[in-house]
């Protein structure tokens, strides 16, 4: 059953969510599992709410705007025994697709909707639609009231200009109506610390893996566990974008599995997170496997768990642990370890562990990418080099060498008391798509700032003068450039303040008036392309 009915999905994209929206056989989900997983759109799919979700995406941080390649799968699983079914067992499984990232909050809304729809069948999922009807638009950086049966669910998406690491509180109102309200903490967030607490001595080799987008599996007993961590995994880099594919459940039958499981080339830069035992042997030749036990609430300090070499892994029962050859560019951070383990020893409640463990993975992040975002910025011209009777300059090339040159001075030493080998890091880094990813979207906005401060140039000019000193041809073709920079700044949102887009609409309107009336009756009603 699907709903909204109208909702299209290709047999190739049904399949998919079919075989991802229930656990493997070997889980033994028994009772409720709550786990999410992502897979690939088809290729040629016209969305309407295309355009909408992109003016509310340029407000969010990179790291939650969505990839219109991919679709995420939300899912509510249900286990339980019954007699009066052939097989003993009721299976089924409630699952919410959508293009955003936000697993706190659809896995809220689930948790609200998805067992009194086992016992109400069909026509609650309509009810529930009609709610979601009402919901409004997810901006970011506004406080959204989201009605869902009965319940209100209070929230705020954040935005690109919310400082990294600060989460605005969102106060539970009291409601006037008989409606509970419910005050979500965080949209999009998991539980870092439960996620590493299986990993826990090896977080820093990890947070490395992941910011150079090597092939990592993370083999855990059910989807629930798989999900959390791949999640986790990919957010443990943020502020920055984790650029590579990543897969929180995947199995056998994905219609990527032949792909990312051959062996006849290096596997790709992509996270696994898989519970099928045969997955032990498929992907046995992967550089970096993560094996996790069950996630239990950590009640005792880990033990201390070296790193595993490749070779001991053979099945999906061996012991959980870090399974790699990989040597860590930076030297382990003992403080860190040290501040969680005492939280365990404290009974520190999880959420304060997570906070702990995020703030600590955001600094080093911080850290380690301020440098280039200093480098990268010296790659801009000087504004006085931006005539308004020029096109653009150009942004200076980036340059490896010059690059490391700058690291001496003003390299990650400034921030981080981390000892190790930075400048291999950052060698590894640059040739990952991460750096790819991050390098094309300051490109972006350096060539955007470029193109702004171009038209700011050109607004300053005096350009009805300048018209009269030249022929009409040149002062026509002036104009359609002209009217092409408005049509560009809207179309590309460039950062331009509104009042000089108005001043130089009114350039273009005076430059117009002063030309023959045959010209002007042209002019007027030429739009530009």
């Amino acid at each position: 059953v699907i709903y909204p009915p109208h909702s299209k999905l290709t047999d190739k994209e049904k399949t998919n969510i079919c075989y991802l929206s229930f656990p493997d056989s070997n889980s033994g989900c028994l009772g409720d599992t709550q786990f999410c997983f992502r897979f690939r759109r088809s290729p040629g799919r016209k969305v309407s709410l295309c355009c909408f979700l992109d003016q509310l995406d340029r407000d969010l941080p990179v790291y939650l705007k969505k990839d219109s390649a991919y679709y995420y799968g939300y899912v509510y699983f249900r286990q339980v025994r019954d007699k009066s079914l052939k097989r003993g067992y009721f299976q089924k499984s409630l699952v919410l697709i959508s293009k955003l990232p936000y697993v706190h909050l659809f896995r809220t809304m689930l948790k609200q909707i998805a067992p009194e729809y086992f016992e109400k069948s069909e026509a609650f999922l309509e009810a529930v639609c009609s709610d979601v009807d009402r919901w409004p638009p997810p901006v970011p950086g506004k406080v959204l009231q989201l009605p869902i049966m009965g319940v209100i669910m209070k929230l705020r998406i954040p935005t690109y200009r919310d400082k990294p690491g600060t989460t605005p509180i969102v106060q539970n109102m009291h409601q006037a109506d008989a409606q509970i309200s419910m005050a979500l903490p965080t949209v999009h967030e998991v539980d870092l610390f439960r996620c590493f607490c299986p990993v826990f001595f090896h977080i820093q080799m990890l947070w490395e893996l992941v910011l150079l987008g090597e092939p990592l599996v993370v083999m855990a007993p059910s989807p629930a566990e798989s999900s959390e961590t791949v999640l986790a995994l990919v957010s443990c880099i943020s502020p920055l974008k984790y650029c590579s594919d990543f897969r929180p459940y995947f199995t056998i039958h994905d219609s990527e599995f032949k792909e990312y499981t051959t062996r006849t080339q290096a596997p790709p830069s992509v996270i696994l997170g898989v519970t099928n035992p045969f997955f032990a042997k498929t992907l046995q030749h992967w550089p970096h496997i993560i094996r996790i036990g069950d996630i239990k609430l950590p009640g005792e300090v880990p033990k201390q768990v070296k790193v595993k070499k490749l070779k001991n892994l053979k099945t999906l029962d061996s012991k959980p642990g870090v399974y790699t050859s990989y040597k860590p560019y930076l030297n382990k951070d003992e403080e860190i370890l040290k501040q969680l383990q005492k939280g365990v020893q404290q009974k520190r409640p999880t959420e304060a562990q997570s906070v702990i463990l995020r703030r600590y993975f955001l600094e080093l992040t911080e850290s380690f990418i301020i440098p280039l975002e200093r480098y990268v910025a010296s790659l801009m011209p000087l504004q006085k080099c931006i005539s308004p009777w020029k096109s653009p300059p150009q942004l200076r090339q980036f340059s490896q060498d010059d690059f490391m040159k700058t690291l001496e001075k003003a390299g990650p030493q400034l921030t981080s008391g981390l000892k190790g080998d930075w400048i291999g890091l950052y060698r590894h880094f640059l040739k990952s798509p991460n750096f790819d990813g991050w390098f094309r979207s300051r490109q972006k906005e350096m060539t955007q700032k470029l193109e702004a401060l171009h038209l700011e140039a050109l607004c300053n000019e005096n350009l009805v003068f300048w018209s009269q000193k030249h022929t009409e041809v040149e002062t026509v073709d002036l104009v359609l450039k002209l009217k092409n920079k408005l049509l560009q700044a809207d179309r590309e949102h460039l950062p331009v303040k509104t009042d000089t887009l108005k001043k130089l609409q009114t350039h273009i309107n005076d430059i117009i008036l002063a030309l023959p009336d045959d010209l002007q009756d042209i002019l007027l009603k030429t739009g530009t392309t």
